[in-house]
């Protein structure tokens, strides 16, 4: 009888994943983020530096190896938090994007297509030609504002230097308000010292405009994820942001991060030089953390990493696959590996 019952209470609810603890009954959901590695069409578009992603290019971007990677991806997508809720992920950050047609091909794949996925991105002007993007069920969360954020940045003689916006979208997430920003902030080109103030300055911009959501409510329920380009000890994540890597540090208005302590165990999502960096890091602020309310709350953190995703041999043992070893087709999947959270809400 009381499988029957949870049965009936998540069809009733539309919802298809219950947890059950200390009697209480949980809906399940996952908020994932993935860099793609250079998810690029094979159309030139004279106003992004592509050359590189074409078929006429160094790397021989053809038709059929674009297929490939979309199948890859979406093979690695298909099965993000499934052991946690059979729908997988319900919001899904990323980041190397050439356009919303790559998104629109991705999400088109047999193994995605029948979960109607939806897109919320902006063309940015970022130098590569890359940006970030949003995926979500539309059973879970439903979009009601969004916009890009400018990061400017400058070179020594003042120039303007372009980099990815950030993407900030405002939504109602199964009856409740949730803030999201998806980051993938400059790179450490030049050396992590030298880049640093770039990474600050983007991390300086969710800042300030989080300082606007939580002037008005203390306790709003915000993520910041993306590829940071810095570990969760970074001054532009520890100190920037101000995330803590204990819930009991954070105040309202502060943010938990739950990746403190795997980096600080050797636990990461992209390697080089045989160490590993924990860029792909999901925040979340004080609203999430209090495990007796009504609304969402934070239970765990996981890198969706499985043995076919590294790779077996040669000099990146043991690395996540990437798509190419230089302008050699590796037939990767990406050289980060996914991040997810899994957030409960406790059944009337």
């Amino acid at each position: 009888m009381k499988i029957n019952k949870l049965l009936i209470s998540a069809i009733l609810l539309s919802w298809t994943s219950i947890a059950c603890a200390q009697s209480h009954q949980y809906k399940v959901s996952i908020i994932a983020f993935y860099n793609l590695e250079n998810l690029y069409d094979t159309i030139d578009d004279p106003n992004k530096s592509d050359e590189e992603f074409l078929p006429g290019g160094n790397k021989h971007y053809t038709s059929e190896v674009y297929q490939d990677k979309l199948g890859k991806l979406s093979e690695v997508l298909s099965q993000v938090g499934t052991d946690k809720s059979p729908d997988g992920w319900a919001i899904l950050g990323c980041a190397e994007i050439e356009n919303d047609r790559v998104l629109q091909d991705l999400i088109s794949q047999p193994k995605l297509k029948e979960r109607n996925l939806k897109i919320v991105h902006y063309d940015s002007p970022d130098l590569r030609g890359v940006d970030v993007g949003l995926l979500y069920n539309p059973k879970y969360f439903n979009p009601e504002h969004s916009e890009p954020l400018f990061v400017e940045l400058h070179d020594p003689d003042g120039s303007i230097r372009y980099t990815r916006d950030i993407l900030y979208v405002k939504g109602n997430f199964n009856g409740e308000p949730l803030h999201i920003f998806v980051n993938h902030w400059p790179s450490r080109r030049g050396g992590e010292e030298a880049s640093a103030p770039g990474r600050a300055k983007a991390a300086g911009i969710v800042r300030q405009k989080m300082d606007s959501i939580t002037a008005i409510d203390p306790k709003a329920k915000i993520v910041v994820m993306g590829d940071l380009n810095d570990d969760p000890v970074s001054p532009s994540v520890a100190k920037v942001i101000g995330s803590k890597g204990e819930k009991s540090e954070v105040q309202p208005g502060g943010m938990f991060n739950p990746w403190v302590k795997p980096y600080k165990e050797g636990i990461g999502t992209l390697a080089y030089n045989d160490s590993w960096n924990l860029f792909d890091q999901i925040m979340i602020s004080y609203g999430f953390l209090d495990q007796h309310q009504s609304g969402w709350f934070y239970r765990e953190w996981h890198i969706f990493s499985k043995p076919w995703m590294m790779q077996t041999d040669g000099r990146w043992k043991g690395y996540p696959k990437r798509t190419y070893d230089f302008d050699r087709y590796a037939g990767g999947y990406s050289d980060h590996f996914p991040t997810y959270l899994v957030l409960l809400k406790q059944i009337d």
